[in-house]
């Protein structure tokens, strides 16, 4: 009987490991995801949505904003922008929208307001619809950079604030035309974010108390590119691109390695640097396209090509992904192409995404990797499900999950990242965000 009864309880141990892949549920706590890829590695999800449509669990409602949702420990943490006065007030300063930033945390399984915090805001920016940034999860806090450079630290589960810095203020510099919008990064104790400013376009703050750590570069201005650390030539090197220059750093001092020059029109220059092999590839408004390639035998760069005419990638407010030798984005004109990175070659362009057949003026599809296929988020608040590769895209489902809330182009637009976590999309836009069932079952499938 002793032996039956441990037979048992060591088989049910067993299954409970053998199972325990299937049923973990994975976080987003930051932009892109867990590990800033934009990859969703959670299983069990949908293969085609129902024919009413994706199930929505909740819709909360928010204020204006085009930070995407961060998903953890329970949680879903937004950011937004309450105006308290509809027209522009002219101050020394110029013409600024008055209003408050909120910070929220709601309940991730029924969207509940679990707290909330403000602080009053004067926006100087273009397209002042709300912050840029997605917060950012760890280790127990949330860090947030709302669009006038309010660098905050709280509490994730009291909401308390733990320490706040004002980078226009404390570095003398002045908000970018369109707000902060390069993503902070978390690297080891450190919390590195572009500030702008002489002598401070980068610095590295202690994440635990927001001590300064470093600082490192000037630019003409800080652009909204996000930072990057990738190993190359053996050696951890923070990348850097801003509308001056790209530029590699020892992310433990700021101590530069190489910079190659760039080259931004209007400043505008937002995507992540992409890292695929021995190449850094950098695309912005209009048309300025860079591929540097990374030496092998020391911390080192050179230029391969630039500016190819009708050539390469030029995202705007959306990153491009790597898979293998080809980069799929969509471009600054609502197009998707697949891009082969050596040579910057199109290999196909599509205009399914947003149903175009002709260009657009800054079109937008966010897109992420699950398994073998991608998802798509994209400006008419749509999911779509498709396939990548080489040959072209091919469109599986798509379904739409979200209200336009925002105008720009003539057109109704949503420009929010989504969130995947919990076999579920979290959505936003000006008004609300909607928490979208996407496990497995909720298609009507077993």
């Amino acid at each position: 009987m002793r032996k039956s009864t441990a037979t048992i309880a060591c088989l049910f141990l067993i299954a409970c490991l053998l199972l325990s892949p299937l049923v973990h549920a994975d976080d987003w706590p930051q932009w892109m995801g867990p590990n800033r890829d934009n990859v969703w590695r959670e299983t069990q999800i949908v293969e085609r949505f129902p024919a009413t449509g994706p199930p929505i669990l909740w819709r909360t409602s928010i204020a204006g904003g085009y930070a995407g949702p961060a998903v953890a420990d329970g949680k879903v943490f937004l950011t937004d922008f309450v105006r308290t006065e509809q027209a522009r007030r002219t101050t020394p300063q110029g013409k600024v929208i008055w209003g408050t930033e909120r910070v929220l945390c709601l309940n991730e399984q029924d969207g509940t307001l679990l707290w909330q915090q403000e602080y009053d805001v004067g926006y100087s920016i273009d397209y002042p619809a709300g912050p840029r940034c997605t917060p950012n999860y760890h280790d127990g806090k949330l860090y947030t950079l709302g669009a006038e450079g309010h660098l905050i630290c709280f509490d994730a589960e009291s909401g308390d604030k733990l320490w706040a810095k004002h980078l226009p203020q404390l570095y003398g510099t002045k908000t970018a035309m369109w707000g902060y919008a390069g993503h902070p990064l978390i690297d080891g104790n450190q919390l590195i974010c572009v500030v702008g400013g002489d002598g401070s376009h980068v610095v590295s703050f202690d994440k635990q108390n927001g001590q300064e750590l470093w600082r490192a570069l000037t630019s003409s201005e800080q652009g909204y590119s996000p930072p990057l650390i990738i190993e190359a030539a053996g050696v951890r090197q923070l990348i850097l691109l801003y509308p001056d220059a790209v530029t590699s750093v020892d992310p433990e001092s700021g101590q530069q390695y190489w910079s190659v020059p760039y080259e931004a029109d209007a400043g505008s220059i937002i995507m992540t640097p992409v890292h695929a092999g021995n190449y850094i590839y950098c695309g912005g408004f209009n048309n300025k396209h860079l591929l540097i390639e990374l030496a092998t035998d020391r911390p080192a760069a050179r230029v391969v090509w630039r500016n190819l005419a009708k050539q390469a990638l030029s995202p705007v407010n959306v990153q491009p992904f790597v898979d293998g030798d080809v980069m799929y984005g969509c471009d600054q004109n609502g197009l998707v192409y697949c891009v082969e990175i050596a040579t910057g070659k199109r290999l196909w362009r599509s205009g399914a995404p947003l149903n175009t057949k002709r260009p657009l003026q800054v079109g937008t599809s966010f897109i992420v990797r699950q398994a073998d296929r991608y998802w798509m988020f994209n400006e008419r608040g749509e999911l779509l499900i498709v396939r990548l590769s080489r040959q072209g895209l091919e469109e599986i489902d798509r379904a739409k999950v979200i209200d336009t809330s925002d105008t720009a182009y003539g057109r109704d637009i949503v420009w929010s990242a989504a969130a995947y976590a919990n076999r579920r999309a979290y959505v936003r836009n000006g008004r609300e965000c909607v928490c979208v069932d996407l496990a497995s079952g909720s298609d009507g499938t077993p």
